[in-house]
Parts: structure tokens; C-alpha cells; sequence
């Protein structure tokens, strides 16, 4: 019976947006240790949490000296604390946990794959990011991956094998709670009020880290294109800027600049689902599309680039629509599509509410990484 159980991220947010069900529910059957990069070792007591947590820099890039300092750590840890099972979440932590739990002898090692960052590159640095994915797999006992799409990716990539490598459930990491993401017509008028958008707007939203992977500049593209024959359409962009997008993005707007609103940072991402009409998330990217369930379940159909993860996550014609990730006029007819059409944007919104609850709830994800792990011992 698995008794001691350790997860191993990077950073804080990845536990505070995924995981804090889940430790939340380990925490009831096992004895928890969760290994992190942070200067507040009790971040979790605001959650009603009581584990132990053991901070380690572990950084997103590479660094190889500091990362030979978190091997190290990492070992000596789980040779001292003898875990049954150590899991890990992120590409660093995984690849450091994993290495150091199999060199430790740590029985059952679990990784989840939530992408891959090398998806996107070419030449030396995917070669190199993919082996170090192929490494990860190699030292793991099990891998579990977010979404079924995102399996076949990995199988296709030859990055494990097929015994190896699961989905729980439908796929997602942690799911949503139907509780805080819902529909919400006081939010949505006091939002709406808040950023003087009149009732009768079509917000089409973007939420997530504003990036060139994420499909800004081709969102800000085809908004450019539509916006002169769809006055009613306003682009709102919500999360930090990376790398300068939000003057790229206001730049290409020209005279309807005054239609684009940005805000920097929400802890709150639910508000913003309710006061939306539309959601879009035109990633080359994503290990699920966690943000898309969420949106769903607000009541929002979704507009998302035909790529693994977001093909889960959207049931293309069902709860909204698919186009081919850098294909600005797809995305340009996807947007008048749903913003001319309301009877359709209802339609497929109600879909994805129901589909969001019924498949993709918090409750049903942790319940189906407990019974995992119930299933390993």
C-alpha cells in the first residue's frame, strides 16, 4: 500500500492553478511531501492544507549547475524520507525527480506530461528538449498524460511506449470546479460596467500568458481583419505580457486599437469567463487546454487552433471550433462565425457547460488519480 507520497513541481502556481485538490485529497490516505521552488514553505495552510513542504530551486530553464544542486537535493531527500512514490508535474521537475527518485529506488515513479515545450522548435534545441523528455521517460516507472491527443503525440514521437503511458479520465490535470467557473450575470455586468462594455458587445477573450506560442499576434491578426465589418466585437486579452505582445497587438489595430483591452494579471479568471461572449485560445502548444473547460464551464464556446490538447478540449462543431493553428483567415471566419451568429454561440456554450461538468469536474479528476494510485499497489 502506498503510504508516503512526494510531488515534485517547479513552482507554486503549477500547485495553486492544478494540484491543490488533489494534495488536498492525498493528504486525507497518505503522508504528503511536496517538494517546490518557493520562500514560503507555508503557502498551503490558506487552503486548509497540512503537509510538509520542502523548498527546492528547481528553475524553469536550464541552469546546469543549479540543476545538479536540485538533483542532489532531490536525491538525498528521497533516499532519507524512503517514499513510496514520488510524482512529478513540468518538464525541469519532472526530468530532475524522476532521474533522481530512480537513482534513489524509489519503487513507483509517475511524471505527467502537460506539453512539450519542443513541440514548436526545430534543429538543435528540439533535439536536445526531446531527449530530455525521452530521459524523463526512461527513468519513470509510469507516465500519465493530460489529454488522449497528447499520448498519440508522444507515442508518434517515439518519446515512451504505449504500456507505459496513460490518460485519466478524459484528460485534463485537474479539471474544473463547477462551483467557482459558472455562468454568472451580476459578475458579468459589474465587469462589464468596470471596462464600459455595453451589454450588447461581443467580448471574444483571451486568457493566458500573452506570448508568440500562444497565438497572439495571430489573434491579433484576424481580430484586424473582422473588426471593421463587426462593430459590435471587442478583443479582450487577459494575463502577463511576454515580450512585448500587447504593443504589437495594439499596434496592428490601427483606428479600432480603442476595441483591444488588456489586463495584466486576474486571480480571478472566472470573472472574466462570465462577462465573455467567446473564447479563444490559438495556441501552436498546449498539453490539454486546461483554460478551454474552464471557459465551458462559464457557458462559453471556444475557438482553438487544431493542435493536440485543444482538439480534447474543444469538441470541434459541438462546444465550438477548430482551425489550423497560424491560419489567421480560419481564425478570421471562426470569429464572424460566432460573433454573427448568437443562436449558435448559445447553442454550443450550453453544450460545453454540460460537457465541462459531466466529464471534466475536479471531483471525477482526483477520483481518477487516487484509483491510480490505488491501482499500482
Amino acid at each position: 500500500m502506498i503510504k508516503r507520497v512526494c510531488i515534485v513541481v517547479a513552482s507554486e502556481m503549477t500547485i495553486r492553478a492544478f494540484l491543490i485538490e488533489q494534495i488536498r485529497a492525498l493528504s486525507e490516505c497518505c503522508d504528503v511531501t511536496v517538494v517546490v521552488k518557493t520562500n514560503d514553505s507555508s503557502f498551503l495552510s490558506p487552503y486548509g492544507i497540512d503537509v510538509d513542504v520542502v523548498p527546492v530551486a528547481i528553475e524553469r530553464n536550464i541552469h546546469p549547475w543549479r540543476d545538479l544542486t536540485a538533483l542532489w537535493q532531490l536525491f538525498s531527500l528521497f533516499r532519507k524520507r524512503k517514499f513510496d512514490l514520488v510524482h512529478s508535474v513540468t518538464p525541469k521537475a519532472g526530468l530532475l525527480a524522476m532521474l533522481a527518485a530512480r537513482l534513489a529506488g524509489v519503487r513507483y515513479r509517475i511524471h505527467t506530461f502537460t506539453g512539450q515545450v519542443w513541440a514548436t522548435r526545430r534543429g538543435f534545441s528540439r533535439l536536445l528538449l526531446k531527449s530530455m523528455d525521452r530521459l524523463l521517460a526512461a527513468s519513470a516507472s509510469h507516465l500519465l498524460a493530460d489529454s488522449h491527443s497528447q499520448r498519440r503525440f508522444l507515442l508518434a514521437q517515439g518519446v515512451t511506449r504505449a504500456d507505459k503511458l496513460a490518460v485519466l479520465a478524459e484528460g485534463s490535470i485537474s479539471g474544473v470546479d463547477s462551483e467557482r467557473f459558472r455562468p454568472d450575470s451580476s459578475i458579468r455586468a459589474e465587469k462589464r460596467r468596470e471596462l464600459g462594455l455595453a451589454d450588447e458587445a461581443v467580448v471574444l477573450l483571451f486568457l493566458g500568458r500573452l506570448n508568440r506560442d500562444k497565438g497572439i499576434l495571430d489573434l491579433s491578426s484576424a481580430f484586424a481583419g473582422v473588426a471593421p465589418s463587426l462593430p459590435e466585437l471587442h478583443l479582450l486579452l487577459v494575463g502577463p505580457d511576454e515580450g512585448g505582445m500587447k504593443a504589437s497587438v495594439l499596434s496592428m489595430q490601427g483606428e479600432y486599437a480603442g476595441r483591444v483591452h488588456c489586463i495584466d494579471y486576474t486571480d480571478q479568471p472566472e470573472a472574466f469567463f462570465a462577462m465573455a461572449d467567446i473564447f479563444c485560445l490559438p495556441s501552436y502548444r498546449e498539453g490539454f487546454g486546461s483554460v478551454i473547460i474552464e471557459a465551458a464551464a462559464c457557458g462559453l464556446p471556444a475557438i482553438g487552433s487544431r493542435i493536440y490538447g485543444i482538439s480534447d478540449a474543444i469538441a470541434e462543431g459541438r462546444t465550438g471550433l477548430l482551425f489550423e493553428a497560424g491560419d489567421h483567415a480560419g481564425l478570421a471566419a471562426a470569429i464572424t462565425r460566432l460573433t454573427t451568429d448568437a443562436d449558435l454561440r448559445r447553442q454550443m456554450g450550453a453544450t460545453a457547460l454540460l460537457r465541462a461538468r459531466s466529464d471534466f469536474s475536479t471531483s471525477r479528476l482526483v477520483q481518477a488519480w487516487l484509483d491510480y494510485y490505488d491501482g499500482l499497489s
